[in-house]
């Protein structure tokens, strides 16, 4: 006759006594460490039967923790409280062993899933248990416990796939560990931001490529520092899985860890905030460039290049969704903002065709509405309609109100600069009925700024300037900033600025622009946003030169017209052409000498190396113009 499973109620008796029991060595002094607790919990207790276990502990703890309330001798009361603090280790300890058992299914599971994956399709699976998404996604010492399962199974099934997988994850942690106690040393080194910078500027890429110690990673490094591309590093690389699974296992860490840090910081946290938006779009940038590099890597099999690309595009899914899903999401920003090489302005097109596999979500609209608005700054003002109504369509069927009411304002702002005034103010009135419906005040102020803007603007081509065509589309833009200064937002305070600020340039009023546009290029600096930055310069420039102010209105028009070239925004070459209006007012000579008056107040901005390049930015612009 087989033996007969144990009954709950004799459970219940064994759990007391083990309670007891850990109790009782932990008052007579017994009690080496809390591993031992640990230990004596693995030992006494069985799978399927943790509940039972958890409410014999809870009734424990809840009639010592009476008893040291209610005992008046002091004796007894303190031997109650050494009990109670005695169950509460346990407790502690229980948590701990329950994750790991949980940690332990989950690497069961996954090691499972892999050996079983047909050859190539195992670095997708894998890639689905690193996914920071999931809520039982594997932390570095499950994965250190997945590489050893999976390399235990490879000593008896022969798959190069599976060592590969083992060695990856293996080389990735050892990479991570080697950068974690140097992750923030760069932060320390000058007051700048992350990105893409050059090689001699701030950023942490030169310093982790000269503390790894593994090639891939440190050429990868190398390449970002140096301002070079990574897709076409990656298209010269012949590099087999394990190299792009210690890459997926470094770079997931590396971005994980720089916006918790980020997230933490209490002194700052403005900037910490505006450093943990920079850290995701920065990471979801690489990872663009590596999947379009793999889809032209001409020394990879097809298969092989249709595996790794799929896979690489699938972690860069994974950081977008992440991304979407936090509070700070910018839906009213562009991931351009930290793109200052020319191989990096096309970089968010590569996820156009890719997109269109992934199901409709809420993320998906999100994401959307970010590559949206940066389409719209570099003037592909069609694909940045398409984004923004495929994201229109999703949120409003995943009930996503604040990103219908961000995709309404953008839609609005793309047809303001199309000079289609009456679909502008359409779309900005309903974004502002859905807004001030849904209690959305930051969708509501960029909404009044969107319509009143538009009011504005289609007042000038009607040619109606009288007072009256404009006072209340100029009620709007005030309304607008009001609420976006109580909300906060720093990148709709900048766009209610500027949007103020054109507004009266439009008008004819320089006077009252320049202080809005001042303010707007400040707010723009503050949340990153080179766009706003660059479109608030250009027009403080005309406002100035209206104002026959030469030297702060070339100083504006330079910085204007570096930086919105610098994101590929058609903007740039609005000031460039004011600059070249300056150069004959004040004569060749004259223009010169107060481009190096300017050299350190432009200097702080863009840097010396941008200071040099101006010249070259107003010859490629005259010859546009011959051309």
């Amino acid at each position: 006759m087989p033996p007969q499973p144990e009954q709950p109620g004799t459970f219940v008796e064994r759990y007391f006594q083990l309670i007891d029991q850990i109790v009782t060595i932990t008052l007579k002094g017994q009690l080496r460490s809390k591993e031992q607790i640990y230990q004596m919990l693995a030992e006494g207790t069985e799978a399927g039967t943790g509940e039972i276990f958890e409410r014999c502990l809870s009734e424990r703890l809840s009639e010592t923790a009476t008893r040291v309330e209610q005992t008046a001798d002091e004796a007894k009361q303190a031997r109650a409280s050494r009990s109670l603090r005695a169950m509460q280790a346990i407790s502690g300890e229980w948590e701990r062993y329950q994750k790991t058992q949980q940690t332990a299914g989950v690497i069961a599971q996954a090691t499972a899933a892999i050996l079983q994956a047909p050859v190539g399709e195992r670095f997708e699976v894998w890639l689905g248990y690193f996914d920071p998404n999931q809520a039982n996604r594997l932390t570095l010492e499950g994965l250190k416990q997945l590489a050893k399962a999976l390399e235990q199974a490879s000593q008896t099934i022969d798959q190069p796939e599976i060592r590969q997988l083992s060695s990856g994850i293996q080389a990735g942690i050892d990479a991570y560990q080697r950068l974690e106690g140097v992750l923030i040393e760069w932060i320390y080194q000058a007051p700048s931001s992350i990105g893409f910078e050059g090689e001699t500027s701030w950023g942490p890429w030169k310093l982790w490529s000269e503390q790894v110690n593994h090639s891939v990673p440190k050429q990868l490094f190398q390449t970002i520092g140096s301002n070079q591309s990574i897709a076409e590093w990656v298209r010269r690389q012949s590099l087999d899985l394990q190299s792009w699974v210690e890459l997926v296992v470094l770079l997931q860490s590396l971005r994980q860890a720089l916006t918790t840090w980020f997230e933490q910081q209490p002194y700052d946290s403005k900037w910490g905030l505006k450093q943990t938006v920079s850290t995701y779009l920065t990471f979801a940038a690489i990872w663009c460039e590596i999947f379009s590099g793999l889809n032209d890597a001409a020394d990879l099999s097809r298969t092989d290049r249709t595996q790794l690309a799929q896979g690489c595009f699938q972690v860069l899914m994974q950081v977008l969704r992440s991304f979407s899903q936090q509070p700070y999401f910018p839906m009213y920003g562009g991931i351009f903002a930290l793109f200052s090489g020319d191989y990096l302005k096309n970089a968010i097109s590569y996820l156009d065709e890719p997109l269109k596999q992934v199901e409709g979500t809420q993320e998906k609209a999100r994401i959307l509405t970010l590559l949206g608005y940066s389409q719209r700054a570099v003037g592909r003002y069609d694909r940045a309609i398409d984004f923004h109504q495929q994201a229109l369509e999703i949120a409003r069927t995943a009930a996503d109100q604040p990103c219908e009411i961000a995709n309404l304002n953008h839609l609005s702002r793309i047809y303001l600069a199309q000079k289609n005034y009456d679909e502008a103010v359409s779309y900005s009135q309903r974004a502002l009925i859905l807004a001030r419906q849904g209690g959305d005040r930051l969708g509501e102020a960029n909404a009044l700024t969107n319509l009143g803007y538009s009011e504005v603007l289609s007042a000038q081509a009607l040619e109606r300037m009288e007072p009256e065509d404009y006072e209340l589309a100029i009620n709007y833009l005030q309304q607008g900033l009001a609420l976006a200064e109580k909300q906060g937002d720093r990148q709709s305070q900048s766009l209610c600025y500027s949007s103020l600020g054109l507004a009266y340039v439009v008008l004819a009023q320089p006077q009252q622009a320049i202080p809005y546009l001042e303010k707007g290029v400040k707010a723009a600096m503050a949340s990153g946003d080179l766009y706003l930055q660059g479109l608030n310069l250009a027009y403080l420039a005309e406002a100035r030169h209206s104002q026959s102010e030469q030297q702060p209105a070339c100083l504006a028009a330079y910085l204007g017209m570096y930086l919105l070239e610098q994101i590929g925004a058609v903007e740039w070459r609005q000031p460039a052409g004011l600059l070249i209006v300056l150069q004959g007012q004040l004569g060749e000579l004259g223009f010169e000498q107060l481009r190096r008056q300017l050299r350190a107040e432009i200097g702080a901005v863009i840097g010396l190396d941008g200071y040099d390049h101006l010249p070259q930015l107003l010859a490629n612009y005259r010859q546009t113009l011959e051309d």
